[in-house]
């Protein structure tokens, strides 16, 4: 049931800051792969009493989306969205202010969801309530489909608007903003 001790969030071993559209790729798999976490921590507990295990699994989730996840959203908010709401047409303009919406969704989905996650974590908790499990459900949801828009349409076009002076910035903001090394 534990998940990975490392800290969420950073680099996959093929994946380096070099690479920034890769680096926001990997993110989103790590994001996928922490929902599923919490999805069979969901599961977990309909079966078995909550034990260290689980409690270690709600941990897990609560640092990847207290840590990794906000500093994701302030990469494509600072390096991806600008330009294409200065230079993408009408409907993409329209897509990326959704997904700004979308981030701010998400965060409030979020608070809601990590209440219950922190209290199983630290002990207070011992099972999640319907109301909680609809919070898990809402907000992986939410996630899947920014996803979707996200790597279908809003990267492949941010692509190609930056050059590789704007790239070598957005990866090296990236790396300082992590506080990694250069």
């Amino acid at each position: 049931m534990a998940g990975n001790a490392a800290l969420p969030g950073f680099g996959a071993p093929a994946v380096g800051f070099d690479t920034p559209f890769e680096m926001l790729e990997a993110c989103h798999e790590r994001v996928q792969r922490t929902l599923a976490l919490l999805q069979r921590l969901v599961g977990y507990l309909h079966g078995q009493a909550c034990d260290d295990s689980a409690r270690q699994a709600a941990h897990d989730v609560l640092l990847y989306f207290d840590l990794a996840a906000p500093l994701h959203h302030e990469d494509e908010e600072l390096h991806v969205f600008p330009p294409l709401l200065a230079h993408g047409d009408a409907a993409m303009a329209a897509r990326v202010r959704q997904l700004q919406q979308d981030h701010a969704r998400m965060d409030a989905d979020w608070q809601a969801a990590r209440t219950a996650l922190q209290a199983l974590a630290e002990g207070k908790k011992t099972a999640f309530s319907a109301q909680d499990e609809a919070a898990f459900a809402r907000f992986a949801t939410a996630y899947a489909a920014h996803i979707r828009s996200e790597e279908d349409l809003v990267y492949p076009a941010a692509r190609a608007l930056l050059g590789a002076d704007a790239l070598q910035r957005m990866a090296q903001d990236m790396r300082q903003r992590r506080g990694a090394a250069p």
